[in-house]
């Protein structure tokens, strides 16, 4: 029995890579306009579209595409980003979403002419956190780690150093809607471009430790 418990253990703490096949994903809002190719989407994202739920502005929005699969557990998943950014809150990101009560995305918005990375979390309402960049940048990678209720969400430059922009909230034991959005609530639409999505799957912490405390 512990030998049992003992490769169970050794299996579980084994992560697995998926390179999702973007053909398999699924569209929430679908674009007019959208292809893949060579590992990447690219999308003319909606104009008049967002996702927003009633605070500060009073008003919900649920409208702009999101290209998804769904995913239990525990992850981490990364993608890169780039967008032709017109005009004030054009953006493009990661989504996590369990519904249209419960989302986090986190990308580059742009506002008042200043490139930003930025993440809206909502549960029944939504907030917003900016970091404001100095400069334009060509393209932002954006990281998400799932870990029992916690989201932590990370940018990089480079896909080799990630800093932390946001810990939050989200339901744990329910299946998660993991992808890439754009939303252009103010303007005409604009071109963004996804490159190398990948979902990795994680070791269950709380199975993890379970099979630890009883392997001896």
């Amino acid at each position: 029995m512990k030998k049992v418990l003992l490769n169970l253990f050794i299996i579980a703490i084994a992560p697995s890579v998926f390179a999702q096949s973007l053909e398999k994903m699924q569209w929430f809002n679908e674009p007019q306009q959208w292809t893949i190719k060579n590992n990447t989407v690219s999308m003319f994202v909606t104009p008049q579209s967002d996702y927003w739920r009633i605070s500060h502005y009073g008003f919900t929005v649920d409208d702009a595409p999101f290209y998804y699969a769904t995913y239990g557990g525990e992850f981490e998943v990364k993608v890169k980003i780039s967008g032709d950014y017109k005009v004030r809150f054009d953006q493009a990101g990661l989504m996590l979403r369990t519904d249209h009560e419960n989302y986090i995305k986190a990308g580059v918005e742009f506002v008042d002419g200043k490139y930003n990375l930025s993440t809206v979390v909502t549960h029944k309402t939504s907030d917003w956190s900016v970091i404001t960049l100095e400069k334009p940048v060509p393209y932002v990678w954006i990281k998400a780690i799932r870990r029992l209720d916690a989201v932590e969400v990370f940018y990089s430059f480079d896909d080799k150093t990630y800093v932390m922009m946001r810990n939050a909230w989200l339901q744990d034991h329910v299946p998660v809607m993991v992808g890439f959005m754009g939303a252009c609530p103010d303007g005409q639409g604009f071109n963004a471009t996804f490159e190398h999505f990948k979902v990795k799957h994680l070791p269950d912490m709380r199975r993890t430790e379970w099979l630890m405390k009883n392997a001896d």
